[in-house]
């Protein structure tokens, strides 16, 4: 296990924390492997709903990649076994590529979010950030793009013009500049982030969770689609969710007024 990768259970809700301070949160090749073993099992548990992933400290979420790891860690592999295990396989942090995760993912972003460290944060569904937090995509300042989802995700949250702003220039942009593009959802003071981002978790998590897997997965494949298509889609999932016990025991409990206790099935 990575030691820059913490990990803990708060009843339905999991929370990740990317603890490397010293190089602002900056992931090694070894903690990259360890987030695609924690996706992978947060994914495959049935018992945790929704997970949030933040940065140790008060100084950043995550500055991208520990270059000098990754160097050693291509150095060390062929470069068909490195493609396979980062280029090809699931992305930087484990979610950035290939990883289909249809739980909520929140990022509560705590200071620096830049390169793949703001990729991470693009991967999850919302984003709260505190009021010192910076963004940026720096990758043409030294002769490259994004390569982990930014190029995709950014216009889809921001719209074209502000994703090619960021992009193109490789400029930073501060906490009220990425509220107003809707970059992130809400800033909350650094001293109440992380709680506040848990108390919203939990809040998320209870809430029928199948219903959320399945709005998350038509929401996510819709994009790109004909509407037609996407609303097709959409009434086919509805189709699949009205045989769920879920929906039975919400609509029960909405006649009994009383608070609904979803089994995720």
């Amino acid at each position: 296990m990575s030691d820059h990768i913490q990990t803990e259970r708060n009843g339905a809700v999991l929370l990740i924390t990317l603890d490397a301070q010293e190089k602002l949160n900056a992931l090694d090749f070894t903690a990259h492997e360890r987030l695609v073993n924690v996706w992978g099992e947060f994914n495959d548990d049935r018992d945790l709903q929704v997970a949030v992933i933040t940065g140790a400290g008060s100084s950043a979420f995550c500055s991208g990649a520990d270059l000098k790891s990754y160097t050693m860690a291509y150095a060390q592999r062929s470069p068909d076994e490195f493609r396979s295990q980062y280029t090809n396989g699931l992305g930087f942090g484990g979610i950035t590529r290939g990883m289909e995760i249809f739980k909520p993912v929140v990022a509560a972003i705590n200071g620096f979010a830049l390169s793949g460290g703001l990729e991470i944060a693009l991967a999850a569904d919302m984003r709260f950030c505190s009021p010192n937090a910076t963004f940026g995509h720096q990758e043409v300042r030294w002769g490259f793009h994004p390569c982990d989802g930014a190029c995709v995700r950014l216009p889809q949250i921001v719209g074209l013009g502000n994703a090619m702003e960021m992009i193109l220039s490789g400029d930073r942009i501060d906490a009220e500049h990425a509220l107003r593009i809707g970059l992130v959802n809400r800033i909350i003071a650094q001293e109440n982030l992380l709680q506040s981002t848990m108390e919203y978790a939990d809040r998320l998590a209870s809430r029928a969770p199948v219903a959320q897997r399945f709005a998350k997965e038509v929401i996510v494949r819709s994009l790109g689609m004909s509407t037609e298509d996407a609303l097709r889609l959409e009434s086919r999932s509805f189709h699949d969710l009205s045989a769920t016990t879920d929906l039975e025991e919400g609509t029960r409990a909405f006649r009994e007024k009383r608070q609904p206790e979803f089994k995720g099935c």
